[in-house]
């Protein structure tokens, strides 16, 4: 069975909002600040070579979408990336251009559930912050991998609201890459 893998840059207050500054909001742009040295790039690209669907929120979509399909690398993370499929959840995207999309639109937990049933590689979700908090409401998280930087914001969008239920997890893995800690959490079951 497939494990759905959530993959988030995320502050030490848990803000997980615009990492890269596309969204142009107030502290924008705050992942490029660090250094995440060749550890963590190492980390970003194994993952993404894991796995064999991106699932994504509307938001996350249109901006990978807008950025990704030009882009080429020597390691392939960029072919990887463009040519994988891509499950987006979205009431509101009625015609994807991204290469490879299926946007699915109500009954997100049989639609993730039919998923994890196929074989292969990871579902992996990439940013995509109101799907994730969706995800891990409806439990069919398996494992959080949190790259957190050394930073507090004070506010914007938070990985976990205020009244989430509590879920205990067990640590998999902790590694430092650069600036930046590498926290790996799984169920605990």
């Amino acid at each position: 069975m497939r494990a759905v893998v959530v993959s988030e840059f995320i502050t030490l207050d848990g803000i997980i909002d615009d990492p890269g500054g596309s969204e142009g909001t107030e502290g924008g742009g705050w992942a490029f600040q660090y250094e995440r040295g060749a550890e963590g790039d190492k980390f970003k690209l194994d993952e993404t070579l894991d796995a064999d669907v991106l699932l994504l929120g509307r938001k996350t979509y249109e901006g990978f979408a807008a950025a990704w399909p030009s882009r080429t690398d020597e390691v392939g993370f960029a072919d990887k990336f463009n040519s994988m499929p891509k499950v987006v959840y979205s009431t509101t995207l009625t015609d994807p251009e991204w290469n490879n999309t299926t946007v699915i639109v109500s009954d997100l937990e049989k639609e993730i559930a039919a998923l994890k049933e196929q074989g292969g590689g990871d579902i992996l979700v990439s940013g995509s912050g109101s799907l994730v908090r969706e995800l891990l409401r409806l439990d069919l998280v398996d494992e959080l991998r949190l790259m957190v930087f050394p930073l507090v914001l004070g506010k914007g969008q938070r990985l976990f609201e205020e009244g989430v239920p509590p879920k205990h997890l067990r640590i998999a893995d902790v590694r430092t890459a650069g600036e930046v800690a590498i926290l790996t959490l799984r169920r605990k079951d």
